[in-house]
């Protein structure tokens, strides 16, 4: 669930500039030029629009009637319209602060990020004139949104420039969290979520946010009474409860499962509510109930490849282990970056006869996590069910230095197949 605030707090249609542009013109506007601006203080978009397409039939190259007819375009949301007029009008005058900010913004909500980053860098070199700096740090803040998911220190950067120029917004410390967490400052991002919610208690983004940094800090002590708190004041909430319960199946305490369970009931066709709840019946034993939910969800999502790996987990459980084999190479395939699809392919794969299969998937597993016991008991009964015997009985070996007697009857068979292994 997404907890910051809406794009379009920073993104939408741009407040009016043509004062500002008056003021920095040299020569009045041709006459038509100003009827249509009189149409535009009065929202009157049609007859504005049907003003400034006649005067520019005459005149292609006027900036300004340009940008007031993308503008005027823009309010009545023809935003392809308005983003070529937008362009004319920066062509006209590549200097426009207006008319870059304008088109920036507006290709920042058609989702083009990387076309509104040129133009929203280029408004960020510009005298901005009588706009004034607000407007600039306007700019700076829509880039700092632009680069928050792939460049966390860009966005930071970005938002300091902003804060440069104008007071720090509810909306300035959402995102200043947001960041600190993307590069794992909890700290900080904490700090940011308690400046919010001494202002606001019971901001939901705050609420949510710092629940989330404490989780990841797995401070779940801390984070189950910050929560309890926070849920007497909005009882009804969904994403404060489910991250209460997991925090409380984290914790492994078995409240966890009803109050999941009374969330799904509230929220049925939730799916992160139900692949939470599917997860947590999981945990607490009841497999049946968790491949149930995991079915529904993946009557949805065939290809969603966790949804894959706790299916065939829950058939591992069961002991239906060719359809175990087939959930778990289906999950590797569509990712092949997961270690739990691998080792699920890789267990599956033994209890179907694979050996060739375990070795493929413990090989691409180990590129990920390091061997453990389990593991290397596989690679070794793989190897020796292979007459591999050199591989047979180093793993058998590796698996008894790291065993240490947690896993007996696997140290038995591993013992009889090295008295066997090492006299040939």
């Amino acid at each position: 669930m997404h907890r910051f605030a809406s794009l379009l707090v920073f993104l939408a249609f741009p407040t009016a500039f043509l004062a500002q542009q008056t003021a920095s013109t040299n020569n009045a506007p041709a006459q038509e030029v100003q009827d249509a601006e009189a149409a535009i203080s009065q929202s009157n978009w049609k007859a504005a629009s049907d003003k400034l397409n006649a005067y520019l039939a005459a005149h292609p190259s006027d900036a300004r009637a340009l940008f007031d007819a993308g503008y005027a375009a823009d309010a009545q949301n023809h935003l392809d319209e308005a983003a070529a007029l937008y362009r004319r009008a920066v062509d006209a005058n590549n200097t426009s602060f207006e008319a870059h900010l304008s088109l920036g913004l507006l290709l920042a909500r058609q989702n083009k990020p990387e076309e509104a980053r040129t133009e929203l860098t280029a408004a960020t070199k510009l005298d901005p004139g009588d706009a004034g700096p607000a407007l600039k740090a306007r700019a700076w803040r829509a880039l700092a949104q632009i680069d928050r998911t792939t460049d966390p220190a860009a966005a930071s950067n970005d938002l300091i420039e902003a804060l440069k120029m104008s007071p720090e917004t509810p909306d300035d410390t959402l995102l200043a969290a947001e960041l600190a967490e993307q590069t794992n400052d909890y700290d900080s991002a904490a700090a940011a979520y308690k400046r919010l919610l001494a202002k606001d208690p019971k901001s939901p983004e705050a609420n949510a946010g710092l629940a989330h940094v404490l989780i990841a800090q797995k401070k779940y002590a801390d984070a189950e009474t910050f929560l309890r708190t926070a849920l007497q004041s909005s009882p009804d909430d969904p994403a404060l409860t489910a991250q209460l319960a997991t925090v409380l199946a984290a914790e492994n305490k078995a409240e966890a499962v009803p109050l999941l369970q009374k969330l799904h009931t509230a929220h049925p066709d939730n799916a992160a509510i139900t692949r939470m709840l599917a997860e947590v019946l999981s945990e607490a034993g009841d497999i049946t109930g968790s491949d149930q939910l995991y079915t529904h969800l993946l009557a949805d999502s065939p290809r969603d490849p966790d949804l894959l790996i706790g299916h065939g987990q829950n058939l591992i459980r069961q002991l239906h282990y060719a359809e175990a084999y087939q959930a778990f190479s289906q999950a590797s395939q569509l990712a092949p970056s997961n270690p739990d699809a691998w080792s699920g392919l890789a267990f599956a794969a033994s209890k179907t006869n694979r050996p060739s299969v375990v070795i493929q998937a413990l090989t691409v597993r180990v590129k990920f996590l390091p061997d453990n016991p389990s593991t290397y008991f596989l690679w070794a009964t793989s190897y020796d069910a292979m007459h591999d015997r050199a591989n047979a009985v180093s793993y058998y070996h590796h698996f008894l230095d790291a065993a240490k007697g947690g896993f007996p009857d696997q140290e038995w068979q591993a013992r009889q197949r090295l008295q066997l292994l090492e006299k040939k």
